[in-house]
């Protein structure tokens, strides 16, 4: 990993984090979106009414329907793509010789 200089100091700057209530964590998505999720980070990591409303928000529009029977199947048909018309017609197949 580095030296143990590095280690230290990274062991240490986590014990601080962790004293205020934070933590480090990774998380996967697209590039476009990257400054998005920092910036809600940021919002969420302060301690203000508006970070408190924010989580709020975020957790019910998240959570209502997940968190229901049936919640996620109720999601997936709400999306656009559940208006299409998926149906194929039945034919007999073509005649061959044996």
């Amino acid at each position: 990993m580095g030296s143990a200089a590095q280690t230290r100091a990274i062991e240490n700057y986590r014990k601080r984090l962790s004293k205020r209530g934070m933590a480090r964590f990774e998380v996967v998505g697209l590039k476009k979106d990257r400054e998005l999720i920092r910036e809600v980070a940021r919002k969420l990591a302060e301690s203000t009414p508006e970070a408190e409303k924010m989580r709020a928000s975020m957790l019910q529009t998240i959570s209502v329907k997940a968190s229901t029977k049936g919640g996620l199947l109720e999601i997936l048909r709400s999306w656009p793509l559940a208006e299409l018309n998926l149906t194929r017609p039945f034919e007999t197949g073509r005649k061959i010789d044996l």
